[in-house]
């Protein structure tokens, strides 16, 4: 299964796909699921939904499609492109980063993401990493807004980071967008699981790839009979956490508040039972799908776990160990 979930990860990080412009990846997600011999369902809005099976106390399942990124805000004089931020994108982790540049009919260039003045041996003064400060140069022949404008990018198109997808022979995943790429892989892996080892589901369970996540929506709108729901999202490492790449975090709070008592007791006893690397740890800078739903006004009991992932918002990097223990604690709780 590792396997699949890591072929998984590497074609889902090799779509661009910056909030707003997921059309593609959902595409993909959907198009595996029909391999599969679901029926998946996208909603308005772009995220996809499918029924793996199961009947009664409907479980949902989510991940999320989208990544950080960036929008054309302007084009300069000289041709080069004025970024603003989608999602809570840093751009000092981006100084230096190769990207492409979709247009809205179609088109893709390449370019480079540098600090307005980057040179060390020709900077009188260091600019700040700040968006201000921050252009795209493209990979063109061009030195003027009209010579930009005659490639046919305007203002509002999208801009997305290389992602950099490595994976080592010890097991250390690196990438951008591990966030959130890494647990769609995995329920994709769950999905097919449930289909090829004829798995006995216990209750309802659907699947949701969410399109709107970094910028706070994504889960706002859930089947009506939703009765628990699940944020499969990056586990966070760092200072003060107990978690590793090599664990699965359950979290029990976020920026939203604490997690549902019994369900986050239920999946540490699960933990515990198979004998899982798992930590419990606080997110204080953290939200998720379930808090979209929740704010959405859906009464639900909620969670979050997620494979350990170091330097989120960056370039991440996890363990095929975080990603196994993650993957069987889902497995277990949706058979209990």
């Amino acid at each position: 299964m590792i396997s699949y979930i890591l072929d998984q990860l590497s074609a889902l990080t090799s779509i661009p796909s910056p909030t707003g412009y997921t059309g593609k990846v959902a595409a993909y997600v959907s198009e595996q699921l029909h391999a599969m011999g679901y029926q998946p369902e996208l909603s308005n809005k772009g995220n996809v939904n499918v029924v793996l099976g199961g009947e009664g106390n409907p479980l949902v399942l989510a991940a999320h499609l989208d990544t950080l990124g960036a929008m054309v805000r302007g084009i300069k004089d000289n041709g080069r492109l004025r970024p603003t931020t989608v999602g809570g994108h840093q751009w000092d982790t981006c100084d230096g980063e190769n990207c492409t540049i979709h247009t809205r009919d179609g088109r893709v260039y390449t370019g480079v993401v540098l600090n307005a003045e980057p040179s060390a041996h020709v900077a009188d003064e260091k600019k700040s990493k700040t968006e201000e400060n921050m252009e795209i140069l493209l990979d063109e022949n061009v030195h003027s807004k009209e010579e930009v404008r005659k490639l046919g990018i305007q203002n509002g198109d999208f801009i997305a980071m290389d992602p950099r997808t490595v994976i080592t022979k010890s097991g250390y995943i690196k990438s951008r967008f591990l966030d959130d790429k890494l647990s769609a892989a995995i329920l994709l892996g769950l999905a097919k699981a449930v289909k090829e080892e004829g798995i006995s589901l216990t209750r309802k369970l659907s699947l949701i790839f969410t399109t709107y996540e970094e910028v706070g929506h994504g889960a706002s709108f859930i089947p009506s009979d939703t009765a628990e729901m699940i944020s499969v999202d990056m586990g966070c490492v760092g200072n003060d956490l107990e978690c590793t790449e090599r664990m699965v975090s359950i979290c029990s709070k976020d920026s939203g508040g604490p997690y549902d008592y019994n369900l986050t007791t239920q999946l540490i006893s699960i933990a515990k039972e198979y004998g899982l690397d798992y930590a419990v740890d606080i997110y204080p800078h953290y939200s998720s799908d379930v808090g979209a739903a929740l704010k959405a006004g859906y009464d639900i009991r909620h969670g979050l776990i997620g494979a350990g992932v170091y330097a989120s918002h960056n370039y991440e990097r996890s363990h095929t160990d975080g990603v196994m223990n993650t993957y069987h604690l889902l497995k277990a709780f949706v058979t209990q």
